[in-house]
C-alpha cells in the first residue's frame, strides 16, 4: 500500500519561496500512468489542486498558480517537491500530497502539512 508524507518549514515570510517534499513509500513515483499532485486547503476554504507530476516527469499547473508553480522530483529518493514562489498570507493553507492512477481520481493522501505565510 502506498504512502505519502510531506514535509518543509511550517512558516515562511512573505515574498519567499515555499518548498515542501513529499516522499512515497510503497510503490515507485516512476510507475507507469500514475501522476503526483500537490493540493491544498486554505483554512474555512476547500480544496484547491496546485499541480502534479506524472511517471513520464511531465508537468501540469492550475493555470491560476502555474506563474509561481514548479514541481519536480527525485527518483534516487521516491520524492516529489513543490516550490511556490512570491507567497503571501493568501497562500496560508494545509498542503497535501496525492497520487492518482489513469482515471485521475487521487486514490492516496498524505496526510498535509500546514504552512503558515506570515513576517
Amino acid at each position: 500500500q502506498v504512502q505519502l508524507q510531506e514535509s518543509g518549514p511550517g512558516l515562511v515570510k512573505p515574498s519567499q519561496t515555499l518548498s515542501l517534499t513529499c516522499t512515497v513509500a510503497g510503490g515507485s513515483i516512476t510507475t507507469f500512468n500514475y501522476y503526483w499532485s500537490w493540493i491544498r486547503q486554505p483554512p474555512g476554504k476547500g480544496l484547491e489542486w496546485i499541480g502534479y507530476i506524472a511517471y513520464s516527469t511531465s508537468t501540469y499547473y492550475n493555470p491560476s498558480l502555474k506563474s509561481r508553480t514548479s514541481i519536480s522530483r527525485d527518483t534516487s529518493k521516491n520524492q516529489f517537491t513543490l516550490q511556490l514562489s512570491s507567497v503571501t498570507p493568501e497562500d496560508t493553507a494545509v498542503y497535501y500530497c496525492a497520487r492518482s492512477g489513469s482515471s485521475r481520481e487521487l486514490d492516496a493522501w498524505g496526510q498535509g502539512t500546514l504552512v503558515t505565510v506570515s513576517s
